[in-house]
C-alpha cells in the first residue's frame, strides 16, 4: 500500500537535511548578495545550485531511502528544483516589494530572499515526496 500521507517520518528527515542545506545555502546566498554584491537572482541561484546537489544525495539516500538509479530521476529532480525556485522567488520578490515598499531595495531583497527560501522549501518537499522519490 502506498503511503500518501503528507506528514510522516520523511518530513522530519527532510527538515534535518534542510537545516544542513539552509545553513550552507543562506551563507552562500547572503554572502554573495551582501559581500560580493551579486544581484538578487544570481545570489539566490548560487544558493540553489550548490544546495540542490547536496539535497539530491541526502534526500535520495537518507530521507526517502531511494535506490533507483536513472537519468530520468536526475532530470525530474532538476526540473522540480527549477519550478520551485522560479515559483518561490518569482512570487517573493513582487510581494515583498509591495508590502515593504518604504524599505530600501537592499533590505527588501533580503526579506524577499528569506520569504523565497520558505516558499521553496515547502514546494520542494511536496515535489520530492510525491513526484521524484515516491515509493
Amino acid at each position: 500500500m502506498k503511503n500518501t500521507k503528507l506528514i510522516d517520518r520523511t518530513v522530519f528527515k527532510f527538515i534535518l537535511v534542510g537545516i544542513v542545506n539552509t545553513v550552507a545555502g543562506m551563507a552562500i546566498m547572503f554572502g554573495c548578495y551582501n559581500l560580493l554584491h551579486w544581484s538578487y537572482w544570481w545570489s539566490s541561484a548560487a544558493n540553489y545550485v550548490i544546495g540542490s546537489i547536496l539535497s539530491f544525495f541526502l534526500n535520495k539516500y537518507f530521507t526517502f531511502q531511494n535506490t533507483e538509479r536513472s537519468w530520468k530521476q536526475i532530470f525530474t529532480f532538476t526540473l522540480n528544483i527549477l519550478i520551485c525556485y522560479f515559483l518561490a522567488y518569482g512570487l517573493a520578490k513582487p510581494i515583498t516589494s509591495q508590502i515593504f515598499s518604504n524599505f530600501n531595495s537592499s533590505l527588501r531583497d533580503n526579506i524577499a530572499m528569506l520569504i523565497g527560501a520558505i516558499l521553496f522549501t515547502a514546494l520542494n518537499y511536496v515535489g520530492q515526496r510525491f513526484w521524484i522519490f515516491k515509493k
